[in-house]
């Protein structure tokens, strides 16, 4: 059995992407990481990130992202599947550039792989989600947050990424364009692996994180309209009331240890009840979300009503 790995990302280590780290987190378990880097700005540094891993099993393919060609936020899935069509294993786990793996979880993945391989009704593997938020020791747990999303598949051409690179579907005779249609398309038959995915797009410098948001909003809206909802905001992100926070009780992967010890906007973050931050609200702070949020985590011991799921699950 061979597994690959793979990921993209453009201007990753100027938009503090632990890039490095995520990569890291799953060299032991892997062949070979594909990563198609995008061009990026001249102060961006995710190259020299990437190449100090010192790892042969890392293969970089270079790309230029083309936002006209690809708008809407298709560009993600189009460089994802960029690097997925340069894999060569017979499972290929995909990373984010802010998705990293815990060192204990590495076994359990290798051996349902091994256990599956065989098994052709298992097109790819469910991980659980943990979204820290703010800072290294809160997560958000609130309603409208996955818990669960497709990040291993089987080596098949007709399995693409889909939507805005969140997932992966069948796309057959795919267009190499139509990332964003679901006629046609057909939902991956997968099994859940008891393994975590600590996703920390949501830990940033607050400057870095309004700058972040904004590269999104370009990449889904286009320029001159992130330019626009962006004109009149402050230029730090406003984390919100981080009581609303779960505090994290665990461990996080141990090839985050560095990248952590650069915490240094504690002071920066509000931990006052009821504050309201300024910007528009994100869906967990409006009240029919919080409300939703409460009868899932004080009735439903957590188990999110109407979740998300862009799959078809086979339990074991």
């Amino acid at each position: 059995m061979k597994i690959s790995g793979f990921g993209m990302a453009r201007n990753a280590s100027k938009l503090y992407y632990p890039v490095k780290q995520s990569i890291a987190s799953i060299l032991p378990i892997v062949d070979e990481y594909v990563f198609a880097l995008g061009k990026g700005d001249a102060d961006d540094r995710t190259r020299e990130e990437l190449l100090s891993l010192n790892s042969d099993k890392l293969k970089i393919i270079d790309t230029v992202w083309d936002l006209e060609e690809f708008p809407n936020g298709t560009e993600n899935p189009h460089q994802t599947d960029i690097a997925k069509e340069a894999c060569t294993g017979d499972w290929l786990i995909h990373l984010q550039a802010d998705e990293v793996l815990h060192e204990d979880d590495l076994d359990t993945i290798v051996k349902k792989c091994e256990q599956r391989l065989d098994d052709h009704r298992i097109e790819g593997f469910l991980l659980n989600y943990l979204h820290f938020y703010g800072d290294y020791n809160h997560y958000a747990h609130q309603h409208g947050w996955y818990q669960k999303e497709i990040r291993i598949i089987r080596n098949l051409p007709e399995i693409h990424s889909f939507w805005t690179a969140q997932s992966f579907r069948k796309i057959p005779d795919f267009d190499g364009k139509s990332y964003q249609k679901k006629e046609g398309t057909e939902k991956l038959t997968v099994e859940s692996i008891d393994a975590m995915v600590y996703h920390y797009g949501w830990v940033r410098p607050p400057a870095v994180m309004q700058r972040k948001s904004k590269s999104l909003e370009t990449i889904h809206r286009g320029e001159a309209t992130a330019n626009q909802m962006y004109a009149d905001r402050a230029l730090q992100y406003d984390y919100g009331d981080m009581t609303q926070m779960s505090r994290f009780q665990g461990t996080h992967p141990a090839v985050m240890k560095e990248w952590m010890e650069d915490f240094h906007w504690r002071d920066d973050l509000t931990f006052e009840k009821g504050y309201q931050p300024q910007r528009p609200l994100m869906k967990h702070e409006k009240m029919k979300y919080k409300l939703l949020g409460w009868v899932e985590q004080k009735l439903l011991g957590g188990k999110h009503l109407f979740p998300y799921h862009n799959w078809k699950e086979i339990k074991p």
